[in-house]
């Protein structure tokens, strides 16, 4: 075994597939009808006023969530695509993506759903953060008047409508599947972070399970908006929840701090139990990966490293020249 890396890689799973965000380039590993691997690769823009942001508490996890949304976007559609033209053949898919679009929005549409490991947090984080605060209202606003006390009844409401929800889409054998890359993605991270060489029998060893993961951060925003919420109150139902809205990016931002935070502590005796309710979750949006994805995913990230040291060798050489 080799020196544990201290890089920072993090990735998310598509359609029969693995993407994985490197320095300098995103690229996607999708294994095909005929048992092939293709790749999309998409360079880094430099984009130097976010990277300043990025570097901002608080505000660097709300930059991160909406540059992911639209990264992962990208991924998914080229999954997706070559998804339809495997089940369809290339000249059918070509012809429905000129001559019915609508079918093809609505297939991704259907992806946006299947990837609630990572969840849409525009749309997913915002049904999510109305619907049970509007539910607890209905259901418990003449029980008492103690804030605090609405607020976590609150969080109990959230939690189950997201385990519920997670539950009932994991029975569908393609979100299964789409769950299991999720786990071979995980599992190979994990790999490189203990510095093990990446084969298949050893990344296969790896938990599926890991702290700095999407799944976490749901959960955290849950623990850290009861919290969050208790600074504040509200008279009527219409102010809780313009409330709960205003206060979205505040509760994203603190909890990828949190995130990072548990993160750093999880080889810490005692300490690495804060990171336990973003692992359980996981156990609901990831599933053991079979050898076949677990191979994706490992030529998805070495693809990833193989590039991003491509492009980094150049800008080397122009820095020791200058």
């Amino acid at each position: 075994m080799s020196k544990p890396s201290t890089s920072i890689y993090g990735g998310q799973a598509v359609i029969e597939g693995v993407m994985f965000a490197g320095k300098h380039v995103h690229v996607t590993a999708v294994r095909r009808k005929d048992q092939q691997i293709t790749f999309l690769e998409v360079p880094k823009k430099p984009t130097p006023f976010l990277n300043k942001i990025k570097k901002i508490p608080f505000v660097r996890g709300i930059v991160g969530i909406v540059e992911s949304a639209a990264k992962g976007s990208q991924h998914l559609t080229y999954s997706a695509e070559a998804y339809a033209e495997d089940e369809t053949g290339p000249e059918e898919a070509a012809k429905q993506k000129e001559k019915e679009k609508d079918q093809r929005w609505n297939l991704t549409m259907i992806l946006g759903v299947a990837v609630v490991g990572i969840l849409s947090f525009v749309v997913g984080k915002l049904i999510f953060t109305v619907v049970p605060a509007f539910v607890e209202g209905l259901i418990f606003s003449q029980a008492f008047e103690n804030k605090i006390m609405h607020n976590l009844l609150e969080g109990v409401i959230k939690i189950i409508l997201l385990l519920a929800y997670l539950w009932f889409i994991s029975q569908t054998p393609m979100i299964k599947r789409l769950f299991q890359y999720h786990g071979a993605e995980h599992k190979v991270i994990s790999a490189y972070e203990a510095g093990s060489e990446l084969t298949v029998e050893k990344v296969q060893k790896f938990s599926r399970l890991h702290y700095r993961c999407g799944s976490s951060f749901i959960i955290f925003t849950v623990i850290v908006g009861v919290i969050i919420y208790s600074f504040f109150t509200w008279d009527t139902m219409a102010e809780r929840i313009i409330q709960r809205i205003l206060l979205l990016p505040l509760v994203l931002g603190v909890s990828y701090e949190v995130l990072r935070w548990t993160n750093a502590l999880r080889d810490i005796p005692v300490l690495k139990w804060l990171g336990a309710p973003g692992l359980w979750l996981q156990l609901l949006t990831t599933k053991e990966p079979n050898d076949e994805q677990v191979a994706v995913s490992i030529a998805s990230f070495n693809r990833m490293r193989e590039l991003d040291a491509e492009i980094s060798t150049p800008r080397v050489a122009l820095a020791k020249q200058a």
